[in-house]
């Protein structure tokens, strides 16, 4: 049976550099009645702690096998352990360093892992960007954008099942591909930042 964030669970790991934020992450998220598995480095200070790649691997094939709906992972950089992670079917992980990309990582792409990097956020950013991440689904907020879930689902579909040996006898080509129309999206001259 799947853990799912519905139920307040979620897999966690870390390497010995991102392990002190993903302890941050975890007490304020277990304060909040979730059930976080941790599969990585437990303290700071722990011997012979086992290597970021090893970890992403680990939660990658969690993700894989259906054992864990999200997973939060934590490196140094949060590329490495993204990186291995990502080798996993299935596994659609993104590196985040900001609460907007977190919360968009799952409303517009529905990825199932979020990276962060213990080098580059503090705490209470990471708590953040967990929070944006887990109380957030594909389509949130865009109900506004007409075709955004359909457009954004087929994208997610057709990686979930990527084959690049089909792709590559297709030369490089999506035959049949289906199309979602976007006549109605915003355009980059519309967004103000």
């Amino acid at each position: 049976m799947m853990k799912t964030i519905k139920d307040k669970q979620v897999l966690v790991a870390a390497d010995f550099a991102g392990v002190a934020l993903k302890n941050a992450v975890v007490a304020h998220l277990e304060k909040r009645g979730w059930t976080c598995t941790d599969i990585g480095v437990k303290t700071v200070d722990e011997k012979n702690p086992e290597m970021f790649h090893r970890i992403g691997l680990k939660v990658g094939a969690k993700i894989a096998e259906g054992e864990f709906e999200r997973a939060l992972i934590f490196c140094g950089t949060g590329m490495g352990i993204h990186i291995a992670a990502s080798k996993c079917p299935h596994v659609h992980a993104a590196v985040c360093e900001s609460v907007t990309a977190a919360r968009r990582a799952i409303t517009g792409n529905n990825c199932n892992v979020l990276s962060m990097g213990g080098h580059w956020i503090g705490a209470n950013l990471g708590i953040e960007m967990a929070e944006a991440f887990l109380y957030n689904n594909l389509g949130d907020s865009y109900e506004w954008w007409p075709n955004f879930y359909e457009f954004h689902k087929l994208a997610y579909d057709e990686l979930d099942n990527f084959d690049y040996e089909t792709f590559k006898k297709n030369g490089f080509e999506f035959p049949n591909a289906k199309e979602i129309p976007l006549d109605d999206c915003m355009k980059p001259e519309d967004l103000v930042f």
